[in-house]
């Protein structure tokens, strides 16, 4: 019984830390899937600790298969039937499970755009001098997915012609129709996802 519950806790250790590397990623698609924008950056803040969660989670499955392959040593004053069935739990299976759960919550930050629309078609501005660029300084980015939920939040607007994010620069440029669109609007949608705005540089 305590190695099965030994078993467990390692296996909960290795998937909660995996989770815990890729919160900051995941909740921007959850509040995708959910509807509810302002959590997408609540757990920004998970980022730097980031490497220590991938190193902890590796730690963890890392003893938890040494454990399991390495030779097991004969023990002659047990009387246990060798055909005595190993616990789910304590199977090469369970930890195989465990192990893939987390290497594919570790790596969501790098898939996560598969979860937001694809070809979002800008508006056509009828008139180019209509057309109003502007960059936006954001806080709270911190991978792919915060890049695909601002540029999608940006494009839902009437009048968006494009919108790119990006995480590393902590900005996203913007061109839309002036004519359809106000530079608070913008702002507006890109505050509402849960990130903010900390500076607007226009272009125009």
């Amino acid at each position: 019984m305590s190695s099965q519950k030994s078993s467990i806790k390692i296996a909960a250790v290795g998937i909660l830390s995996a989770i815990a590397a890729s919160l900051c990623c995941i909740t921007p698609v959850l509040a995708l899937i959910a509807g509810s924008t302002g959590m997408a950056s609540s757990f920004s803040w998970l980022e730097p600790y980031r490497l220590y969660f991938i190193l902890l989670t590796v730690g963890v499955l890392g003893f938890a298969w040494y454990q399991k392959l390495k030779p097991k040593k004969a023990d002659i004053s047990c009387n246990c039937s060798k055909d005595e069935k190993t616990p789910f739990m304590q199977s090469t299976t369970f930890l195989g499970i465990v192990t893939v759960f987390a290497i594919t919550t570790t790596l969501f930050p790098y898939f996560s755009g598969v979860f937001y629309p694809k070809n979002e078609v800008g508006a056509i501005p009828v008139h180019q001098e209509d057309v109003f660029r502007v960059t936006f300084d954001i806080k709270g980015m911190t991978c792919e997915g915060c890049n695909h939920h601002i540029e999608h939040a940006v494009m839902q607007l009437p009048g968006s012609i494009d919108a790119k994010a990006d995480y590393k620069t902590g900005t996203a440029n913007v061109q839309f129709d002036k004519t359809k669109n106000t530079l608070e609007d913008v702002k507006a949608a890109i505050d509402e996802t849960g990130y903010s705005v900390i500076a607007v540089h226009t272009q125009n």
